[in-house]
């Protein structure tokens, strides 16, 4: 361009109208240029790219079974008694769990003191691996000497190591008193043994009662595992025996004992005998805060309640994530065990194996599962890691406070 044409130019810009026009344009271009931006860049400077997206799973904030041994874990609930029962710490070691071993009265069986020196053998061979619940015999309970005699076996107990003292459905099902009266944990007698508890931040651990499903026949029964223990223990299937205490009169006397002891850090074993609906399960964990649960062998009532009302048992387990404790009841007597003829350590072990996987799918999967315990299928929870952590370790850790240490 020649130096006239140059001037001309400028001194066209400069004349008023046209700096107006160039003002103009040059406002409409900048307002476009900014509107692209919101619509165009803005959004993806904020949001990931597509890559990143891809990199942002949502199975990042939960488990898979590819996670299942790269937990650590415990099952707080397990019965070993005899050597071969050790096949349950092998198969946990390759599955990354402890275990709590629990004692339990159930004369003329193994006694308090056999079981708890089967305990501490456990504890010398797998230190790492197992802690023990203790418990009590009720044998002289009506003798004068009874209570001085059961708290100082506990406190030896508790020296020796035991965590926890577990009562049993014997109390409210079979002990009675000097009239013929059934004994329920709400008696003054349990006082001083509880107050002991209290004092040595010893937990109690109490199956007390028995699952609803006892008091219905046979056939009416929701779950498979308790029409298969039912069967073989006719003297606890109180259906038959309409003038033994209720299912009602259990719960309420195991509710008088904790109000009377607030104090006290109780977990109920099996869902707390009310594992039939988590609404009322929920109801006592909101009235005894010092309340929590164990799911041992009721999990399959949280799968039969999914089947139906799959939205409440998810949000009952998160909103009570701080109160529930894994846990099988696992031992080689156990009904499955039995109705399958288990025999060899092999299988023993791949029984194990198999009811901890299960359990770990219902709990981190959202798949429609179906189990041998439920007729019906099912969707798994898909909880969030934070909640499967709870469950599998650090409520047990909380509720039993000696169980890390």
């Amino acid at each position: 361009m020649s130096k006239s044409s140059l001037l001309i130019l400028k001194r066209t810009i400069k004349h008023p109208i046209h700096v107006n026009i160039m003002k103009e344009y040059t406002g409409r271009v900048r307002s476009f240029i900014f509107l692209w931006y919101l619509i165009v860049l803005y959004p993806s400077c904020q949001s990931p790219t597509k890559e990143n997206k891809m990199n942002e799973r949502p199975e990042e904030t939960y488990y898979g079974l590819e996670d299942f041994n790269n937990l650590k874990k415990y099952d707080a609930h397990v019965h070993l008694r005899t050597d071969f029962d050790t096949l349950f710490l092998r198969q946990a070691a390759e599955d990354n769990f402890g275990l709590l071993n629990v004692s339990v009265y159930t004369s003329p069986d193994i006694t308090p003191e056999e079981q708890e020196d089967f305990s501490l053998k456990l504890l010398r061979q797998f230190p790492e691996k197992v802690a023990y619940a203790t418990t009590f015999s009720l044998e002289g309970y009506h003798e004068e000497d009874w209570e001085s005699k059961t708290m100082a076996y506990l406190e030896k107990s508790i020296s020796n190591g035991a965590i926890a003292v577990k009562v049993w459905k014997n109390i409210g099902m079979e002990l009675k008193d000097d009239n013929d009266e059934f004994v329920m944990i709400d008696d003054e007698r349990f006082d001083g043994i509880l107050q002991l508890l209290i004092e040595k931040d010893i937990t109690l651990l109490g199956h007390l009662g028995e699952p609803k499903n006892t008091w219905l026949p046979l056939d009416e029964m929701t779950v498979q595992g308790d029409r298969d223990y039912f069967s073989e223990n006719p003297k606890y299937h109180m259906y038959n025996f309409p003038d033994f205490p209720t299912y009602e009169d259990q719960i309420d006397a195991r509710d008088r004992m904790l109000a009377k002891h607030p104090d006290l850090r109780f977990v109920g074993a099996h869902l707390g005998s009310l594992e039939y609906d988590v609404e009322e399960l929920a109801k006592r964990l909101d009235q005894y805060p010092n309340m929590a649960v164990d799911m041992a062998e009721r999990i399959s009532h949280l799968q039969y309640q999914a089947i139906t009302n799959w939205q409440g048992v998810h949000d009952f387990l998160v909103n009570y994530q701080d109160r529930l404790i894994y846990g099988t009841d696992l031992r080689t007597g156990a009904s499955d065990i039995q109705a399958k003829a288990l025999t060899q350590p092999e299988e023993i072990m791949q029984h194990a194996h198999e009811v901890w996987l299960r359990h770990w799918e219902f709990f981190t999967s959202g798949e429609e599962m179906e189990v041998p315990k439920v007729t019906g299928k099912f969707k798994g929870m898909k909880l969030p890691r934070e909640v499967v952590d709870k469950i599998y370790r650090t409520n047990a850790e909380k509720w039993y406070p000696m169980l890390s240490h």
